[in-house]
């Protein structure tokens, strides 16, 4: 049996347990003491990995993002720490209190370590779950950090009582066979269940995922997550690197709060230019210090998302829009296509105007996460982007059937999200996200009745001038209400009508931004849908703000460190 280390990959082969052939390991993790406390793996695959850093800053973030009571384990298989036998022999005596308060070592970011050593014998793996159990009755929170020198059994001992473990890995040939090995095992062990394995992929300060692919193929999926600027592991807590790395501590703190259950997600629709009232919802967000950890889009609000989740803030973003505004501005997002056989727009031209804001970059390359979804033109399956160039997975999203040619992805073709998916909730659902901001622009049949009202009131009240300026609006434009495009549009939006409303019982906020005087090709008139967007986000500031404070509710066990008065 080899180590894991980055000269070595892992051997299985010489892996054995006293337990009978037909024996099946439980599926991590089967809680049998306070079911509120979570025990966390967090696996370094590499000694090239700041497994010290990372472990502390997710400590002190759990704490503070929680505010519960969190211990770092950290796992050894030498050195000055206590051992599963000294647990062992104290097992019996215990009465309630905490095994070892006098190794506990309080830290400045509010949290408790303790570190435990774990060899390959056998006999002492056997005392790792009743240890684990004991954790669980006086911490809510139980982070065990595993480096890669920890014998491989003892791992997956860890493995098989956590509730969830983080697979961090780096950019090499010996780590992705190292985790395609280990995970091999773990289907052996778990019975195939291994949805609570993550793999993390750590990269340096301005390094590109090379091996993001490969990687997803080892894992039977997309990787959970990145973590950028990983300094080397000479770099322990405290050090420059810890502290100076903004995104560094932005993707460590994500994963805190993915653990405490207080992530924010927010679902911006589709909607044309009244998407654009998605850049008002985010800059009051912004003001008010709301963080939103994950972004999943559809059509204007994947570029959107897109947009925000490479680093402009709203005030940037409300200036590219502006630059589009005026009466003939919109033309530039438009290049025609002659014969129109698949659209009338080709759709490159609002591409390349996205990649003059955030050129070639990847998925795995923004400040946080964004989810991009377009429909599958001929199986009409949802698809979610979450790797790989993104400008196009934002043309595809935004390729209104026959307005815009589809877009080929891989050999597949693509058009736009919201035919399939147009407020995409259960996109963040689906990643765990627990707390949904849903911004929905997509009106209701009730709200275009009015809308249609104001407009036969209008013509009553202006007279002939007003029908002679619709009609003649209606020969020149092609995007004018009544004409093709315009038709085109609406019989998408009354598909995706009851879709989205759907998608809202699913959120726990729902902002409705919408305009009575407002109109899916208004690129022009960026200011007017921003506004809507900030007013929509301001009447429900209080709501959103109680979102984002909401503690979960759960038991919080109290750690006694001195043992029990005896009865008499």
């Amino acid at each position: 049996m080899t180590e894991m280390n980055v000269g070595a990959n892992i051997e299985f082969s010489g892996l054995c347990c006293p337990r009978s052939e037909s024996f099946v390991r439980p599926s991590p993790s089967s809680k049998t003491t306070n079911p509120a406390a979570r025990i966390i793996t967090l696996a370094s695959l590499s000694p090239a990995i700041p497994d010290r850093l990372i472990g502390n800053a997710l400590a002190q973030f759990l704490h503070s993002e929680t505010g519960d009571s969190v211990l770092l384990v950290e796992v050894d298989d030498a050195g000055p720490a206590v051992s599963l036998r000294d647990f062992a022999a104290l097992q019996r005596t215990l009465n309630g209190e905490f095994c070892f308060p006098e190794h506990l070592r309080h830290s400045e970011g509010g949290f408790k370590r303790l570190g435990v050593r774990m060899t390959r014998e056998l006999s002492e793996l056997s005392f790792v779950k009743p240890l684990l159990e004991h954790f669980r009755r006086h911490f809510r929170f139980v982070l065990l950090r595993i480096g890669a020198d920890v014998p491989v059994q003892a791992l997956f001992e860890c493995l098989a009582d956590s509730d969830m473990t983080y697979l961090f890995v780096r950019q090499s040939s010996d780590d992705l066979n190292d985790i395609d090995s280990l995970l091999r095992e773990a289907r052996s062990q778990f019975n195939g269940d291994c949805a609570r394995l993550k793999t993390v992929l750590c990269l340096s300060e301005g390094e590109r995922a090379r091996m993001s692919s490969e990687l997803a193929k080892k894992i039977g999926g997309p990787l959970h997550a990145f973590v950028h600027d990983c300094p080397s592991p000479a770099a322990g807590p405290g050090s420059q690197a810890d502290a100076s790395s903004k995104t560094l501590r932005a993707d460590i703190r994500r994963l805190a709060r993915e653990i405490g259950g207080c992530r924010i997600g927010l679902a911006l629709s589709s909607g044309g230019a009244k998407g654009l009232a998605h850049v008002g919802v985010i800059q009051v967000l912004e003001e008010n210090g709301i963080e939103v950890d994950v972004i999943a889009g559809c059509s204007m609000g994947a570029y959107v998302a897109a947009v925000w989740g490479y680093g402009c803030d709203g005030q940037a973003m409300e200036k590219l829009a502006r630059e589009v505004e005026g009466r003939w501005g919109v033309w530039r997002l438009v290049d025609p296509v002659f014969p129109p056989r698949e659209g009338f727009i080709r759709g490159r031209a609002v591409k390349r105007r996205l990649q003059r804001t955030i050129g070639d970059v990847h998925f795995s390359e923004l400040e946080r996460p964004v989810r991009v979804v377009a429909t599958n033109l001929y199986t009409l399956d949802r698809a979610v982007f979450s790797s790989g160039d993104l400008a196009s997975a934002v043309q595809a999203s935004v390729a209104i059937p026959g307005v815009c040619a589809p877009v080929i992805i891989d050999g597949e073709a693509y058009v736009d999200g919201g035919i399939a998916d147009p407020l995409p909730v259960d996109v963040l659902e689906e990643m765990g996200i627990n707390r949904i901001i849903a911004v929905n622009t997509i009106a209701t049949p009730a709200y275009m009745r009015c809308c249609l009202e104001m407009e036969h009131e209008q013509e009553a009240l202006y007279g002939r001038r007003h029908k002679f300026l619709r009609a003649l609006n209606r020969q020149l434009n092609y995007f004018a209400p009544g004409n093709i495009l315009d038709i085109m549009m609406r019989a998408v939006h009354g598909a995706q009508l009851r879709v989205a409303e759907e998608s809202c019982r699913h959120a726990d906020v729902v902002l409705r931004p919408l305009a009575m005087d407002a109109h899916w090709y208004e690129f022009d008139k960026p200011c007017k849908f921003i506004a809507v967007g900030r007013r929509a986000a301001e009447e429900h500031l209080d709501e959103i703000k109680s979102l984002v404070n909401k503690r979960a509710s759960s038991y919080e066990p109290e750690a006694a460190y001195n043992q029990l008065a005896g009865s008499a």
